[in-house]
């Protein structure tokens, strides 16, 4: 959430960074909002301090007759002052519903585009080479090795259910073991949160209101989480933390859901897009600095190249473009590992920073070094998700004869050479 003095100030700055990234908002509709707003409660001071005043006279009045004329007098105060409160409520309503729309300025660097079609590649790592014998893509094979079992996951679950075994679901231990141990050396406090969250902690990240046709809800009105990002930026909710414990470093290790509306007949094959799956998440919080949130977000997202470069899988990165931004993102990149059977790039993991747009929903903030109350900054970034990065991983390390062989650093969690 931007601040509505900010937003004032720079509203052609504001209308340009909503432009950007194709939101739609009428923020001089806003404005006229904040000026009811910023009337009502001139008004409804103004007549408290008259009650205020009154009850003081009250109070040192001996006069009974005086005393009761001016407690007379004040009763159409009293009605003025429940109906501006009144007004007021309303008005807030209007007006915060509004705010909630109000998208981050994306940084300079961003480039212009509509879509995740026009996000500019700014590096690759490693060759998709050819194979010299007819190659299977990750449904085939793990189906040969019964590391799945997509019929009967149908079965209970309905459409994109998939049950993991055997070896599908010892791969997956040690791809989370692994990467437990690779994030937590660079600094990282492991967590495991909640997966059911309230409503605010959706608001609190920007998930909500504009996501909410892909979120599971829950009969009380609660929310399942779609990244371990929601629960972590929620733990830190009206805190004023200490300075010095910044740069704070999250390792969050959740079950996460997601509905994929709007996706039915696409990427339907296999564990591409899959409505509950596991992701290790990278979330920090560190100084009101844009300088600090650079350096960071640039930082979580080698981390995670790194990590997929350890395990030898090629990938790209690329940088979003304007329109493929969320709305608090003032940056973002998108890591996609290459996928052999469908001869294309996927993307496993996206890097954003967010400067103070989520910590304001959350109230999270800190006291700098001159003693003045800051909202903190807040950033993310995707460790490592399962089962998706299992397609890319199966299908780049399968050999002619049919088994898969295990990444080097995989085989001491994995406790094999290959599978099959």
């Amino acid at each position: 959430m931007l601040d509505i003095s900010f937003i004032r100030d720079n509203l052609e700055l504001v209308k340009a960074g909503a432009a950007k990234k194709h939101v739609t908002l009428d923020l001089d509709d806003l404005i006229a909002h904040d000026d009811a707003r910023r009337a009502i409660l001139s008004e409804l001071e103004g007549k408290r301090a008259q009650q205020n005043q009154a009850s003081t006279a009250i109070a040192q009045e001996q006069d009974s007759t005086k005393r009761q004329a001016l407690i007379d007098s004040m009763k159409s105060v009293k009605e003025d002052v429940q109906a501006l409160e009144e007004k007021l409520r309303e008005t807030m309503k209007a007006w915060q519903k509004l705010m909630l729309q109000v998208p981050q300025i994306p940084d300079m660097s961003v480039p212009d585009g509509k879509s995740d079609a026009e996000n500019v590649e700014v590096h690759t790592w490693g060759e998709a080479q050819p194979f010299a014998f007819a190659s299977k893509d990750h449904v085939e094979l793990m189906k040969q090795h019964n590391m799945v079992d997509f019929d009967r996951g149908s079965k209970v679950h309905g459409f994109r259910g998939y049950y993991l075994k055997g070896d599908g679901a010892m791969l997956s231990w040690a791809i989370w073991n692994y990467a437990n141990a690779f994030f937590t050396k660079r600094g990282f406090m492991p967590v495991l949160p909640p997966a059911i969250v309230r409503t605010p902690n959706l608001y609190g990240t920007g998930h909500l209101p504009n996501d909410v046709d892909d979120i599971y809800k829950t009969q009380d009105d609660d929310y399942l989480i779609g990244t371990a990002e929601v629960s972590l930026m929620g733990y830190y909710a009206d805190d004023i933390i200490d300075q010095t414990e910044f740069p704070i470093k999250m390792l969050g290790f959740s079950p996460c859901f997601r509905r994929e509306a709007g996706s039915y007949s696409k990427d339907v094959k296999g564990l591409i897009r899959v409505h509950e799956f596991y992701k290790l998440e990278q979330v920090m919080l560190c100084e009101a600095s844009h300088a600090e949130s650079v350096k960071w977000h640039e930082w979580i997202n080698r981390n995670t190249e790194e990590f997929i470069e350890s395990l030898g899988i090629p990938y790209r990165t690329v940088l979003n473009c304007g329109g493929d931004l969320g709305l608090g993102q003032v940056k973002k990149y998108d890591i996609e590992l290459w996928v052999p059977g469908e001869e294309k790039y996927r993307e496993i993991s996206s890097a954003s920073y967010f400067h103070d747009f989520q910590t304001r929903r959350f109230n999270i903030r800190y006291r700098d070094v001159q003693g003045t109350l800051r909202y903190a900054h807040s950033l993310n970034c995707t460790a490592v998700p399962t089962p998706r990065i299992l397609v890319s991983l199966i299908e780049n390390f399968q050999q002619a004869d049919g088994t898969i062989k295990i990444p080097e650093v995989l085989q001491p969690y994995f406790g094999k050479l290959k599978i099959g």
